[in-house]
């Protein structure tokens, strides 16, 4: 529930919009719903927008929910699911959010799916486990064609907004971890093309580490998108390319 006003909202929408990006990186900002269609006319055009989470029925007497449908037609083309909060303080199971991407894919849009363990069930070493539990009921939902509208977010609960982060080998095993099992389950064509990022207290100190890792593709970033750090998060290949 970031920013908390709408002149919070402007002020970062303005470090975006006069911003030198990195043209080859996509950029996509996940706000509230309540800022959802006012970014469309506030923010730059090669920047998207994604919806933080939308149900899995196209309408119906389902108070609170936004669906895949009414985000298609307001001209949103992602949405974020499964994500660890809605998983751990909203108890939305694996299976319901296979369902949400599944809707949400099936009405045209695309698909961040964050996937991810405790700090308890890391510790048991049990993250491969854990997360291809949670991608399954998605691998036995979707087609192999849909592969092509998700994106993998790999965000370890233990690392969100507690400072702490997965080192760069933590993120590479498990993201290699993650393309090892779709090559199995879905496909090695699935498991080569697919964006595979990391989420979890990711910030313009630590980005270039795990940035230079083989199957980190991008970041899911939470804090720091709402400082002006957010724009070296950005450019991090850029950066880089630089100091090779």
């Amino acid at each position: 529930m970031n920013p908390a006003s709408q002149a919070q909202k402007k002020t970062i929408v303005k470090v975006l919009n006069e911003a030198d990006l990195d043209p080859n990186v996509e950029v996509v900002i996940a706000p509230p719903s309540i800022y959802l269609l006012p970014l469309k006319d506030l923010l730059r055009k090669d920047i998207q927008i994604a919806a933080q989470n939308c149900y899995f029925k196209t309408s119906g007497a389902f108070t609170g929910e936004t669906s895949p449908a009414q985000l298609i037609d307001a001209g949103i083309p992602y949405v974020i699911l499964g994500h660890s909060e809605r998983r751990t303080l909203f108890h939305e199971t694996s299976g319901i959010v296979a369902e949400k991407t599944r809707a949400a894919i099936e009405a045209g849009l695309r698909v961040i799916l964050c996937v991810g363990e405790t700090l308890e069930e890391r510790e048991a070493n049990r993250t491969k486990e854990v997360v291809e539990s949670q991608l399954k009921p998605v691998v036995d939902t979707i087609t192999k064609e849909d592969w092509a509208k998700v994106v993998i977010a790999y965000e370890p609960v233990w690392a969100i907004g507690t400072g702490k982060v997965a080192s760069a080998a933590q993120a590479q095993e498990a993201h290699a971890d993650i393309r090892a099992f779709l090559a199995r389950a879905v496909s090695p064509e699935v498991a080569e093309s697919v964006r595979i990022i990391y989420g979890g207290s990711v910030t313009a100190a630590n980005s270039k580490e795990l940035g230079s890792q083989k199957d980190v593709d991008g970041f899911l970033v939470g804090g720091a998108s709402l400082k002006p750090e957010f724009v070296d998060i950005i450019n991090t290949k850029r950066a880089l390319a630089a100091s090779a």
